[in-house]
């Protein structure tokens, strides 16, 4: 998820990483299909994959 400040609002962790490609936009987690099958249940922008 990508955030601004020093730490995580869901898992509250303040490790990040900087090497990700691709982004997804979540509008509405609940109505999604995609974040249905990746497992994202808050809105958000996320990266596709991260190093």
């Amino acid at each position: 998820m990508f955030i601004e400040g020093s730490e995580c609002p869901v898992c509250k962790t303040s490790q990040f990483s900087t090497s990700w490609q691709g982004r997804l936009h979540i509008i509405d987690a609940e109505k999604s299909v995609i974040a249905g099958k990746i497992g994202i249940k808050s809105k958000g922008e996320y990266a596709i994959k991260v190093r």
